[in-house]
């Protein structure tokens, strides 16, 4: 049975995995590093993980000829770390501060986790090799959050509401329910979760909602200047912008993307959606306290931004 090729990585992308940069040198001591999301443990005795590298990768013969590599698990604060890693023809080792593990391995810093490994066997697989890796050594740093990736785009890990005590239990154990990470991110799963499944009503996805809406204003904007605001890498920004341009919604070229006079409908359908659902949302509050909501987290973000 053949398939289509993107609406085949959209299905397996309904499937989180985490995000890791995986490093070795080539046969000259040349730093190698790619990023990729097919990590995975094989065995806990001995000590066995796995990845796997498209045969049409550029530095194919480094990782399934050499000795040994590292995996770098990615803090989730580390996107532009892990599209660095994903581009290609450049020096992507530019200003990264790295040291050597015992196998050789550039390892990137302030990781959430490294496995140093030996390569242990490369095996066929399809239009990818296997490659398993025996660990040698490791390190991983407590109460990190890790980079995920999940439906086409970049997340972040999160306790899933049902695993939680009821909210009036924590109000009444004082601080906890109060906190404010807390109630962000309840806030974030509700709203999310009531919003998202509406788009199905106009045909398009989350990631597909957000490049439509990005571009509402008419104005052409690069994939490299899309991809941050959308949360996609570009490989997967491309497989949503060849959906877009095969619904008639949007139309590449020199510029850069723009939508089509149907995907400017559309966009505003789902503007006036959006907006819709949020006043309905927050209709329990004060005029005086949606514009307080709103200022109060935009001057938190600029805090953290710093």
């Amino acid at each position: 049975m053949s398939f289509d090729p993107k609406d085949f990585r959209r299905a397996l992308g309904k499937f989180p995995t985490g995000v890791t940069v995986i490093t070795t040198r080539d046969a000259d001591g040349n730093p190698i590093g790619m990023t990729a999301s097919s990590f995975n443990t094989l065995s806990i005795d001995p000590a066995l993980v796995l990845w796997s590298i498209d045969k049409g990768a550029y530095s194919l013969d480094a990782f399934t000829k050499g000795k040994g590599f590292a995996i770098n698990v990615l803090r989730n604060d580390q996107v532009e770390l892990s599209n660095n890693f994903a581009r290609r023809g450049e020096d992507k080792f530019a200003g990264v501060d790295t040291r050597d593990c015992t196998n050789g391995a550039p390892l990137l810093p302030d990781t959430a986790a490294w496995f140093a490994c030996n390569t242990w066997e490369v095996y066929e697989g399809g239009d990818h090799f296997i490659i398993v890796g025996q660990v040698t050594e490791y390190h991983y740093e407590d109460n990190v959050g890790s980079l995920v990736f999940h439906n086409g785009r970049y997340a972040v890990p999160e306790s899933h509401p049902a695993t939680q005590a009821p909210a009036e239990s924590l109000q009444a154990r004082g601080l906890l329910g109060d906190y404010l990470l807390y109630q962000l991110r309840q806030t974030l799963n509700a709203y999310a979760a009531d919003f998202y499944p509406q788009l199905s009503h106009f045909g398009v996805t989350a990631e597909e909602w957000r490049v439509l809406t990005l571009l509402a204003d008419g104005e052409a904007m690069t994939p490299e200047q899309i991809s941050p605001f959308v949360s996609q890498p570009l490989k997967e920004l491309a497989d949503t912008s060849e959906w877009l341009q095969e619904k008639g919604l949007l139309q590449v070229n020199d510029q850069g993307f723009r939508l089509t006079d149907k995907g400017q409908q559309l966009a505003a359908q789902l503007l006036d959606k959006a907006v819709e659902h949020e006043q309905k949302t927050v209709a329990c509050l004060s005029s005086e306290q949606q514009q307080a909501l709103k200022e109060g987290l935009k001057l938190l973000q600029q805090s953290f931004a710093g």
